[in-house]
């Protein structure tokens, strides 16, 4: 992806205000960045499979309903024409439990929603900034977790 390049990312997230500020947040960073929300899992897989491109980028949440951001993850990771999206899980929990068991089923990095409008903005522009072409969809353990 160059710099002049549009960018496509997705947002599976069920909680409509976090949605909104999202959204808020990206046009404030990228205003050429096309945004695609789903509402929960099920949407989101649903979007996917219909969808040529693929997005550069899914922001997928952990707790929703139908399908959560697990069972999401595991179907992206395991379907040959998805296995290569880069995934970034975006969710409240913190627990370092449930953050290894991302990192080992393939996520590329770990955000803690950000309590604060420019901390989330902060967040999405330095994931708009990765070159995910240079850096083959494995992220090293200790930058997982993105930190704000």
């Amino acid at each position: 992806m160059n710099e002049g390049a549009r960018k496509y990312i997705f947002l599976a997230d069920d909680d409509e205000d976090d949605c909104l500020l999202f959204e808020d947040a990206l046009r404030e960073v990228s205003a050429s960045t096309a945004l695609t929300m789903a509402n929960d899992g099920a949407e989101l897989m649903t979007i996917l499979g219909k969808l040529v491109p693929p997005p550069d980028v899914i922001f997928l949440d952990l707790n929703m309903p139908k399908k959560n951001g697990f069972e999401c993850l595991a179907e992206i990771r395991s379907s040959e024409n998805l296995k290569d999206i880069p995934v970034v899980i975006f969710s409240t929990t913190g627990e370092e439990g449930t953050i290894d068991r991302l990192y080992e089923q393939g996520a590329n990095y770990f955000i803690k929603k950000p309590g604060s409008f420019p901390k989330l903005k902060m967040a999405i522009q330095q994931i708009l900034a990765i070159d995910w072409t240079k850096n083959n969809f494995k992220t090293f353990k200790e930058n997982f977790y993105f930190q704000f």
